[in-house]
């Protein structure tokens, strides 16, 4: 067994991927009691808490580097959405928002444009997002995807104005279901694919009002409210053909990127600081983009 000043150039000796392995650990959401413990399960080496931290830490030199790298000048379709981390801050655990750009490029290759920690999901802060993926060279975005919050819409036309916003229809889907019971849930949602599946907005807002006027609708009045709320938002992807309207309103991509990262984060619980779940989600996000 190495001695603790010799440790790390002993085990680096033994496995020349040492500092991969940790890092790898990391990224499946692994905490440093439990990845040491698996080095010692396995190797049979007593690792440092600190040598782990200071191998993982050393990831957020790459993450700021990423995190300004210059972005191309446009793109046909970006998504914006939040997902909530618990993070230790000020010795309380705070349900962070964690913002995720994910662009979809013109021969359908994906790339996050970044990611940034707030303690609350507001426009305010996608004003901020904005202007920073401006001064990185982004300068127009066909379509953008939001989640329905206030004010987002604002925030991308001030920096962006040509771009053609676009409500997330699957958020719409779940804020409409958070009206309904569990049981009526199943019924409920085919009801409402026949607004958002409608060949145009015409046919769209015929079959809003149908619903409205039907049992669902009259049994959840705040449903239909809340369609019309955000109708200016919903109706923009009438405009383009099938195949482009099935990936706004599927998602598939931004849900597919936040489920690999929720996966991770449930396995931490949560985070000490900042600056642990930014390389955590940094290293989950390029995992992901490899696959």
């Amino acid at each position: 067994m190495c001695s603790a000043s010799s440790r790390r150039r002993c085990s680096a000796s033994r496995f020349p991927d040492f500092d991969d392995k940790i890092i790898s650990m990391y990224a499946r959401g692994m905490t440093v009691r439990a990845i040491r413990g698996h080095l010692e399960e396995l190797y049979g080496i007593d690792v440092s808490p600190d040598l782990i931290s200071a191998i993982t830490d050393a990831v957020l030199e790459e993450v700021a580097e990423w995190q300004n790298r210059p972005l191309d000048a446009c793109f046909p379709l970006v998504f914006f959405d939040a997902i909530r981390v618990k993070i230790r801050d000020e010795g309380f655990v705070r349900n962070k928002a964690v913002y995720i750009a994910l662009g979809i490029l013109a021969d359908g290759t994906k790339e996050v444009l970044g990611i940034w920690i707030e303690q609350t999901e507001g426009a305010k802060f996608w004003l901020r997002v904005m202007n920073e993926l401006k001064n990185r060279g982004l300068g127009d975005i066909l379509i953008a995807v939001v989640d329905g919050l206030k004010g987002f819409p604002e925030a991308i036309s001030a920096v962006v104005p040509q771009t053609v916003v676009q409500t997330c229809i699957v958020h719409l889907i779940r804020h409409s279901l958070e009206f309904v019971s569990w049981k009526d849930r199943k019924p409920v949602v085919p009801a409402l694919r026949a607004i958002y599946r409608a060949k145009n907005a015409e046919a769209g807002m015929k079959a809003l009002e149908e619903f409205e006027a039907g049992y669902w609708g009259q049994r959840y009045p705040a449903i239909a409210l809340s369609w019309r709320r955000n109708w200016e938002h919903v109706v923009p992807f009438f405009a383009f053909p099938e195949s482009v309207r099935r990936i706004i309103y599927t998602t598939n991509a931004i849900e597919a990127l936040n489920s690999k990262l929720r996966r991770a984060v449930r396995t931490r619980g949560h985070f000490p600081n900042d600056d642990a779940a930014m390389k955590l989600l940094y290293l989950v996000l390029n995992h992901a983009a490899e696959e």
